[in-house]
Order: structure tokens, then sequence, then C-alpha cells
């Protein structure tokens, strides 16, 4: 069975979660392991990789493990094998060029990075991020768009940097996406600071902080809730958006190839879009956003009417 980095990226996060002794989501974390078959396989894949990992630890008897056990060891897993859990889990399952700090995805693709400290990233398609193994509570966005999951810690904030600005979390679930010339950050959860050295902007719930790439330039708006992060359900809504801009992060969700014709790339377009029937039909595109659509080759041109 092929399994997919996502349900890898879940199995590893469920299994950070049922090693505390604290966890008594139980009901939740069976719905998950019986909605696929996948997910079971997952799951069972790291915790094999945790008990090899962790075999030297002296609270886990050899004899203790079976055939399924590795399924139930997160209710008796202590403190000790749960940091285990963490590291093993990130080498065994995201082995990534030599250094394994850099993770990239295809267009069309999304991937769950679980952080040893419980925290989590998940990365839409055509992104790249970078962690760095001797700051825990840190990374860089340099391309795409990537949802932030991160367990607050007031002593040691969460800082994430994106070309010359930083975010740094305070209690935080923030969205952060990298268009033609600028970055937006909403925020569903918690806060965030943007530049907290210099301008030191607060974006609460519900809002959307949009900065100019080349600049400190930035602007605060509303945004939805229920919109923050929608896209990992397939879903991408957009509020006077560059054709150009949303051309890129349909691409970027569907693996579709759009591109814009020259001259229409500035045109503010609005709606909500379900990728996965564009993968079906990609030329429906062209009436959901009310442009021309024409195929060349492998890719997709829109085109003002």
């Amino acid at each position: 069975m092929t399994l997919d980095r996502t349900i890898f990226g879940e199995a590893t996060v469920w299994a950070v979660r049922t090693s505390d002794p604290e966890f008594g989501d139980w009901p939740a974390f069976t719905d998950w392991l019986e909605r696929s078959p996948e997910h079971a396989a997952a799951y069972d894949h790291v915790m094999a990789a945790v008990e090899t990992g962790s075999a030297s630890v002296d609270t886990v008897p050899a004899n203790d493990v079976d055939q399924g056990a590795s399924r139930r060891v997160g209710r008796w897993l202590g403190p000790a094998i749960a940091a285990c859990l963490a590291l093993v889990a990130a080498l065994w399952i995201w082995p990534l060029g030599g250094a394994g700090s850099t993770y990239r995805t295809e267009p069309g693709e999304m991937q769950t990075i679980a952080l040893a400290d419980g925290s989590t990233i998940v990365l839409a398609g055509d992104t790249e991020l970078v962690v760095d193994p001797d700051r825990t509570r840190y990374a860089r966005l340099e391309q795409g768009r990537a949802l932030f999951e991160i367990r607050h810690d007031e002593s040691n904030p969460f800082r994430v940097d994106v070309g010359r600005a930083s975010l740094v979390d305070a209690g935080t679930i923030f969205d952060v996406s990298i268009l033609r010339s600028d970055v937006g950050v909403a925020v569903s959860e918690g806060a965030v600071i943007y530049n907290p050295s210099k301008e030191n902007a607060r974006i609460e719930p519900g809002q959307r902080l949009t900065f100019d790439r080349g600049d400190s330039t930035y602007r605060i708006s509303d945004v939805p809730l229920a919109q923050i992060g929608e896209w990992r359900e397939g879903r991408l809504t957009f509020r006077d958006l560059a054709l150009a801009d949303v051309a890129a992060e349909i691409s970027r969700a569907s693996g579709i190839a759009y591109t814009v014709s020259g001259s229409s790339g500035d045109r503010p377009v609005s709606g909500s879009i379900v990728i996965e029937p564009l993968r079906a039909d990609p030329a429906a595109l062209g009436s959901l956003l009310g442009v021309e659509i024409e195929r060349r080759g492998d890719t997709w041109m829109l085109s003002a009417r």
C-alpha cells in the first residue's frame, strides 16, 4: 500500500498526541483510524519507527510488543518515549534534502509536518518551507502557502520569517500565503505579531494582514474565520484578488497549470472555487471566474472578457 505524505503527517500528529499521558480524545482518534485503512497503516508505521528508536528505553519491555500493539502503545508511553516519538517520526518519515530541513511540495499536493512540541504545519501545493534543527521554534516560508497550528509557549514564542518580515505567534492558528507582490497572514485563533521590533502590528482572529514583499507597508482587513485554511478541504475563496494570483493559487491547489494572458493579470476577481471538479474539467474555471479560457498544450490560459 502506498501511503500519502499528508496521511503520514496526520498519523505522526496522532502518535504524538496519544503518547501524552493526559490525552483523552480517544473517540476522535478511533474515528480517524477507522476512516481509511491507510490511516491505520500509517499510524502503525510511525509507531514501528518509535519502537525501533526507543528500544533502549528501560520503561518499554521488549516482550510487551506484539502484533498490533503499536496502535495501543500511546496509552502507556511515558514522557521520555513521547519525546523519542516526535524525533524518530520526524527522522523516519520526512527524510528530505540531506540535512532534512527543507520541505517542498508539488502542485496539487499537501504535506503535514509534525513538530516535536506538538505543533503542526500544513503545506499547500508548490510550497517550500525551511526549518532549522537547531531552532525548534522557528521556520522560514520561502514560497507557497502554509497553515501553522502552533502550541503556544509564552517564554519561547514561535517565529516565522517571510522575506524580510517576521511573524511571532501569541497562541495561534494562522495561514500565510505568498503571492506575486504581497504576503497575506490570516489568523483564526490566538494572535500573530507582525514585525515585533518595528511595526509591532497585532493580527486578531478574523483578520488578515497583507504586506508588500518589497517593503513593510501593511494593511489589515476582515476575513470570515471559516475561510482561513479552507484550502485544506479543497476550497479557495477570493475577494478582489488579481486574476494572476487567483490562477497561481488554483494551480497550487489543483496541480493544473493555469496561467493568465499579459493584459489580464491585474483584473480583480471574486468567488469561491471547489478544487476537485476542476481536475475532471479544467475548462470549467473559465465560467466560474467569468473569464475566457483556452487550452495551450498542458496549460490553460485565462484572459479577461
